[in-house]
């Protein structure tokens, strides 16, 4: 009989939650595992990826013995640093509560993204008496793959930023992007251009721009499929969140021959090795939003745009190494149907 898996909730959009789950239901389907969102339906085992109001099904089919899977990214903390309204705030601090409560009280297993999202869990909320795996995400490397020439012939360099959303509190991270482009372009003497992926309002982008001295091309929300076009076109990734548990967009830039500049924060010296590109540390406390060391950071993009060659192939052989969608599926179906993990 097909295995079947549940995956709850059934996100949809652009975002890191809905890249995996598209990526993870496409390699079940080549494996003849069958997948289903309703809880309620005879599954051997549920896989939740994100906060869901479905938590007395949840609760019932624990109860009925299925293996219930949790898949933990990294905590909301910005709202505790900074205001990022009150609708945020609520919205994050709630998110927190729910995947809490799956963690403590519903959840047979876990998979952490990170063994930085590992450690922040437990740091937080404690450690639970139950089985976990950590398994970093993973990409298609036969789509996410580079091409002859690494970056468009434009007479710029571009440093490109991909995100979710650019709001909410995250905008320090544009800022970022922005002062090392600057850097890149007037203390080391790149032609520069900043290219931006992710939902922004109008009123945040003509403020980033009236402020710039580089040119931004702002591309907006895109789907997911223009994403390696995009990756293709630029010559550098800039990492733009902090404490990130796992980007997806480091890890798909790397396939695509992309390296990538960063700062030393969350699981990024997880991903990031070797002439895959270059960390430097913060500068301050991150957790604080303490101003970052950008004169650092700017010195080695600038060794990565020198020796673009060399960080092209590093990148896309780290993504070879570590990040191909099949081993992440294998060791997701290891805990999904086989309970393999540690404790």
């Amino acid at each position: 009989m097909m295995p079947r898996i549940c995956i709850l909730p059934a996100v949809e959009g652009i975002g890191g939650m809905a890249t995996f789950r598209n990526k993870f239901e496409a390699g079940l389907k080549t494996r003849g595992v069958d997948v289903t969102h309703n809880p309620e339906d005879t599954a051997d085992a549920i896989l939740v990826i994100a906060g869901t109001r479905n938590l007395l099904p949840l609760w019932r089919a624990r109860r009925r013995g299925v293996r219930i899977v949790q898949r933990l990214d990294g905590i909301n903390w910005i709202q505790r640093r900074r205001f990022t309204g009150i609708r945020h705030f609520i919205r994050a601090e709630y998110g927190n509560l729910v995947l809490s409560l799956i963690r403590s009280r519903i959840a047979t297993h876990i998979l952490y993204q990170s063994e930085f999202s590992h450690r922040w869990w437990d740091d937080w909320y404690g450690k639970p008496n139950k089985p976990y795996a950590v398994v970093h995400n993973g990409v298609d490397l036969d789509i996410y793959q580079p091409n002859s020439v690494g970056g468009l012939s434009t007479g710029r360099y571009r440093l490109l930023v991909v995100e979710g959303s650019l709001g909410g509190g995250y905008d320090m991270g544009l800022d970022n992007a922005v002062k090392l482009a600057e850097t890149l372009a007037f203390q080391h003497k790149f032609m520069m251009e900043l290219m931006v992926v992710g939902k922004i309002t109008e009123e945040h982008k003509a403020a980033v721009e009236s402020r710039s001295r580089i040119p931004i091309i702002w591309a907006g929300s895109v789907p997911r499929e223009k994403i390696p076009e995009i990756d293709r076109s630029a010559h550098l990734l800039f990492s733009a969140d902090l404490n990130a548990a796992c980007p997806n967009s480091v890890i798909e830039a790397m396939a695509c021959g992309l390296p990538v500049a960063a700062f030393d924060t969350g699981a990024l010296n997880e991903l990031v090795i070797g002439d895959s590109g270059r960390l430097v540390p913060y500068g301050g406390d991150p957790w604080k939003l303490d101003p970052p060391d950008i004169p650092a950071l700017a010195e080695a993009a600038a060794e990565i745009l020198r020796n673009r060659p060399r960080f092209r192939a590093g990148a896309r052989a780290q993504a070879e190494k570590a990040f191909g969608l099949d081993g992440m599926v294998d060791q997701y179906l290891k805990v999904l149907l086989d309970g393999e993990s540690k404790h």
